[in-house]
């Protein structure tokens, strides 16, 4: 387990990243969206300096760190206003399940792209009657001689139009108990019967979000990843670092928002002296800087936790750091904007679409409440209510 205090050579990972961060910034990121476009020179530039693939393994072309290396690489580039969200999904649940519990092939043939941001790869796990709920899952895989066939759907699936393929979550019946357990499919993009349509979304963004449809995917046997008894342990293995970097991602953008409205606190003068110096303009920024920071050692906790191999202390310390991250971003994105007043709704700050923005890691990858739940239930030992 790390110490709370960083490592040099994190704290260089982070002046390194901040770097690349400011030579893009919120603008680009804006445009990209406004354009219907993709991140990719950012992207690529980020694959080019070794950040994408930090946490995957050496052999693999990767970095050789884990999940606190690249929290820091995406809450930085968070920070200067221009994250990638496919970072949340390719090299971090995908990369990290592959490396986990793929086969050798299956290392050999995704790792040393993943690493290099050369090829990526979406997840699919939320379906339209599941919600939160992965017990109910209803897209299956059931054998056919030496293959698997695939039917089902998915909801708000981020980055399948660029993705190389999708990390689907699927159930299996078990022969003994004949009960369904979750097994996790390989799905080219291109697959026949393998189709998407595009979910309209008032949030502006670069991944867009789409529907899937499974009408009898057919898969050669060497598209499951790991073992098709494993169940929950390969799906947890995922998961975890979905919502390290999740809170991560809600750091660096609460980050951005508070230095904007600090920059202008200063700046800001109506009376004598800048806003700033007034109590109720600078205590609610005080306040949410401390959040952040609150929240930011959980989200360190949880990735420590994690890289050690501490699969249960890392569920419980990742979600909280997600609600924690979170709720902390929201606040601080919310009091930025009345920090700036009218200016907090223009393009020129780059602050209101924030307000959808920063609402996503309260929703995704799993609800506030469900954290509750699951803080409630694990945590406090309190009975379930469903």
């Amino acid at each position: 387990m790390s110490s709370v205090i960083e490592t040099q050579e994190h704290r260089d990972l982070r002046t390194a990243v901040a770097a690349l961060g400011r030579k893009y910034g919120r603008e680009y990121l804006a445009r990209v969206a406004r354009e219907g476009g993709h991140p990719d020179e950012l992207w690529a530039d980020a694959a080019k300096l070794g950040y994408l693939g930090v946490n995957l393994p050496e052999e693999y072309g990767g970095g050789g760190g884990g999940i606190a290396e690249l929290s820091i690489v995406l809450e930085e580039l968070g920070a200067a206003g221009c994250p990638l969200l496919m970072m949340v999904v390719s090299p971090a649940i995908c990369g990290t399940v592959i490396s986990r519990f793929g086969t050798d092939a299956q290392k050999r043939a995704w790792l040393p792209g993943l690493a290099d941001g050369t090829r990526t790869m979406a997840f699919g796990i939320t379906e339209p009657d599941a919600g939160s709920n992965s017990h109910r899952i209803t897209t299956t895989a059931r054998r056919d001689g030496d293959t698997w066939v695939l039917t089902g759907r998915k909801v708000f699936i981020s980055g399948v139009d660029i993705a190389d393929a999708t990390l689907i979550v699927g159930r299996t019946e078990d022969a003994r108990s004949g009960r369904l357990k979750p097994c996790l499919f390989i799905v080219p993009r291109d697959t026949p019967g393998f189709s998407r349509s595009l979910i309209e979304m008032e949030l502006q963004a670069a991944e867009k979000q789409w529907e899937l449809t499974l009408d009898d995917v057919r898969l050669p046997a060497d598209a499951l990843v790991g073992d098709e008894d494993a169940g929950l342990l390969q799906l947890f293995a995922g998961l975890n670092p979905e919502r390290v970097m999740t809170a991560a991602f809600a750091i660096g953008m609460g980050r951005f928002a508070l230095a904007k409205a600090v920059d202008y606190a200063k700046t800001r003068q109506v009376w004598k002296e800048p806003i700033g110096a007034h109590q109720a303009v600078a205590h609610p920024l005080a306040a949410s800087h401390i959040e952040l920071e609150l929240a930011r050692l959980m989200m360190q906790k949880a990735a420590a936790l994690y890289d050690a191999g501490d699969d249960m202390g890392a569920g419980e310390a990742a979600n909280m750091a997600k609600y924690a991250a979170a709720e902390a971003c929201v606040r601080a994105v919310d009091q930025s904007v009345h920090t700036l007043g009218g200016n907090g709704l223009t393009r020129e700050y780059g602050l209101a679409s924030l307000i959808t923005a920063s609402r996503v890691a309260r929703i995704a990858p799993v609800s506030r409440e469900m954290i509750l739940n699951f803080v409630s239930h694990q945590t406090l030992g309190l009975p379930k209510s469903y």
